[in-house]
């Protein structure tokens, strides 16, 4: 079966994310941009007016679609690289995945998610 991990981390470590998940053989992923907040409610800043309240602050959603065997790798690593330690660290979500389809080739399923060097291919020792 496959897998959608949805993270919701901290703008400023995406390019740490990015790095981790490239070196286990990550190879493909979405970034949006999205606000919200958590159990911190947001945070309060103060000015020359005084105090106000900032309720959705500005996170980034990583989507990853892989095979059920990678899952506990990579999200071991998007913690690790996400983690600062502060609230407000996100939240990471794993969904079950119908199908995927590659739309120029056709291929569905793990063929479809498989890439040259990628995690699969350096667990098999084979490329694609």
């Amino acid at each position: 079966m496959t897998k959608k991990i949805e993270a919701i981390i901290r703008e400023e470590r995406i390019n740490d994310v990015k790095d981790a998940l490239r070196e286990i053989g990550i190879v493909g992923m979405n970034v949006t941009e999205c606000r919200g907040h958590g159990r911190q409610g947001g945070i309060t800043l103060a000015g020359r007016s005084g105090t106000y309240q900032i309720d959705m602050l500005p996170r980034l959603q990583v989507n990853i679609i892989l095979s059920d065997h990678n899952v506990e790798k990579t999200v071991e690593t998007i913690c690790r690289a996400a983690k600062s330690g502060a609230p407000g660290d996100g939240m990471i979500f794993i969904y079950p995945v119908e199908d995927v389809i590659r739309i120029r080739t056709g291929e569905h399923g793990r063929e479809a998610l498989m890439y040259e060097n990628d995690i699969d291919a350096r667990r098999s020792g084979s490329k694609k």
